[in-house]
């Protein structure tokens, strides 16, 4: 099976805090926790039975495209938000290096939740708990997601690793036929999966599925290429995607339900095909899953 992780190592150091006593009464000791992303790999692993070797390529986070905010979070406990913060790279006044994160943490048990994804003007990325997050806005981002449990016992300095993998599923639709000037958005339903997802599990905590609305950038007279980033409620999903061709007043203009679509988290679903047309012997539309390799089904 293929496999596409984010490999981040993350590094915590600890060190001693103390604050002089206010009013006779010492403030509860803490420890400086320091957070570091470091460089991290992307995999890419071909089918067993394909020749191709994997190819592996070492990517810092600030260069990473994929991600574009990454938030961290410490729960004690008894479910309590301790710390909990967010960098956008293309923000530099929410961090000093990226993917780099201090706290000062008392001593006690914690679960830490990291996660990276995608960032655009508009997205709302929510963080609830170990076992909540999602986006609020239009549409889910491609994004990576670990958790793992600390302890702080003393001012000895701690050092953990962690692996953030991707937990989307991607969605790409790929027209054959060129765009008309009167197709300015596509609009997409799945009719699984969510927006929201357990950072611990890394599934969907719903399955009623989502619709998002694309403007393509691509020129009129070109093919469109659109994407979608689903979580899905469980490793791999079937399930029918909606595909409607919309003019500037949303009225639409062209309808293709594809069935029976596959789909995998950390894979890539392809539907390409004929899709401003309205005649049903042109929309033929070829399925290839592989966000890292491809596997071609025609129906």
């Amino acid at each position: 099976m293929k496999k596409s992780i984010f490999n981040a190592g993350l590094v915590l150091l600890a060190a001693a805090v103390l604050v002089s006593a206010c009013n006779n009464k010492a403030e509860t000791p803490k420890a400086l926790v320091t957070v570091t992303v470091n460089d991290f790999t992307i995999t890419q692993e071909d089918f067993p039975a394909a020749q191709h070797a994997p190819q592996r390529a070492a990517v810092a986070p600030a260069d990473y495209n994929g991600v574009g905010a990454m938030t961290l979070a410490f729960y004690n406990s008894e479910g309590t938000e301790v710390y909990k913060t967010t960098q956008v790279k293309s923000d530099n006044t929410t961090y000093t290096t990226f993917g780099t994160f201090t706290a000062s943490l008392p001593i006690g048990n914690y679960t830490m939740v990291a996660v990276g994804y995608a960032y655009y003007d508009g997205d709302v990325f929510v963080l609830t708990g170990p076992t909540e997050a999602g986006f609020t806005s239009e549409r889910p981002r491609e994004t990576f997601s670990a958790t793992q449990d600390v302890t702080v016992t003393n001012t000895t300095p701690l050092n953990l690793n962690v692996t953030l993998s991707r937990i989307s599923a991607k969605l790409n639709i790929v027209s054959t036929d060129n765009r008309p000037a009167s197709a300015t958005k596509i609009r997409t339903t799945v009719s699984k999966g969510g927006k929201d997802f357990n950072p611990t599990t890394g599934l969907a905590l719903s399955d009623a599925g989502f619709t998002q609305t694309n403007n393509p950038s691509s020129a009129v007279g070109a093919t469109i290429s659109v994407s979608s980033f689903p979580f899905l409620y469980a490793d791999e999903e079937t399930m029918t995607v909606t595909i409607e061709v919309l003019d500037a007043d949303d009225n639409v203009l062209a309808t293709k339900v594809v069935n029976n679509v596959p789909f995998k988290r950390n894979r890539s679903t392809k539907l390409q095909g004929a899709l401003f047309s309205t005649s049903a012997s042109t929309a033929s539309f070829q399925l290839d899953t592989g966000w890292l390799t491809e596997e071609t089904v025609n129906f």
